[in-house]
Order: C-alpha cells, then sequence, then structure tokens
C-alpha cells in the first residue's frame, strides 16, 4: 500500500482591519509570495488554506479549522504563512501553535517575512513578534 505523502500548507488570511495595509496584505498577493517560496525551496505538494474576511484574533476561522483537522488527521508537513499575523495576532494562542500543536505533529514552521522557521531553531524575537502583532 502507497504511503500518502504530506502536503505544504499554504495559509492566507485577511481581516477588514488588514486592509488598510494595502496590497501587499491582500490574498492575491499572499498566494503569490507563498506559492513563489514553496517554489523556490522544492515544496510541490501544496495546498492553499484562506480565510478572508477573518481577524486574527479569532481562531474560529473555516480554513484554519480545515488545517487544524488536516494537521490532526496527519496530512500536513509543514505550514507557511506571509508572517506572524497571518497566522494570529493574539500572542499567547499563536505561540502555541508554533511552539506546542505543530512540533506535537512534528509539523515545520515557515513565517516568510519575519524569518521565522522552525527547522533551523528557535528564533529568539519571535515572542516578541508575537505582542507587536496583537
Amino acid at each position: 500500500m502507497k504511503q500518502q505523502s504530506k502536503i505544504v500548507a499554504l495559509y492566507c488570511r485577511l481581516s477588514r482591519d488588514d486592509e488598510n495595509e494595502g496590497y501587499s496584505s491582500s490574498i492575491m498577493s499572499q498566494k503569490q509570495i507563498l506559492s513563489q517560496f514553496a517554489k523556490q525551496h522544492g515544496m510541490s505538494e501544496t495546498e492553499f488554506y484562506i480565510d478572508d474576511g477573518y481577524s486574527g484574533t479569532n481562531y474560529d476561522r473555516p480554513d484554519f479549522k480545515r488545517l487544524e483537522h488536516d494537521i490532526e488527521a496527519g496530512k500536513i508537513s509543514t505550514v507557511i504563512t506571509k508572517d506572524l499575523s497571518r497566522l494570529g495576532r493574539d500572542y499567547l494562542k499563536t505561540g502555541y501553535y508554533v511552539e506546542v500543536l505543530f512540533p506535537e505533529y512534528d509539523i515545520r514552521y515557515i513565517a516568510v517575512h519575519d524569518g521565522v522557521d522552525t527547522l533551523a531553531g528557535d528564533n529568539e524575537f519571535m515572542p516578541f513578534k508575537n505582542i507587536i502583532n496583537e
């Protein structure tokens, strides 16, 4: 029986508040950044998870829930976001995902613009970025 290969989850989120940041935070822009990053790093099995119009302080988002389900089902190898704030703006909850849940399921997490890659080890500035995002 062939083992199913795991996918790289490309997660995008945009809330009404983020619209003030302009085009660079748009879903289309995030998709382009994440696709390009994945391609440049040889990650071919990718899937988008997109929550458009959802606050980063609320983790009850439809595609975020789908992402959690796929993580728990063992389908995900890596989660990539444009930056930490796309994952969420509640620093405790975001820290839980990055430092507890993802490692529990052997998930690599990358925040492209924040220079976070859990495969490279601890990023000592990540908690401070999470606090600022909140």
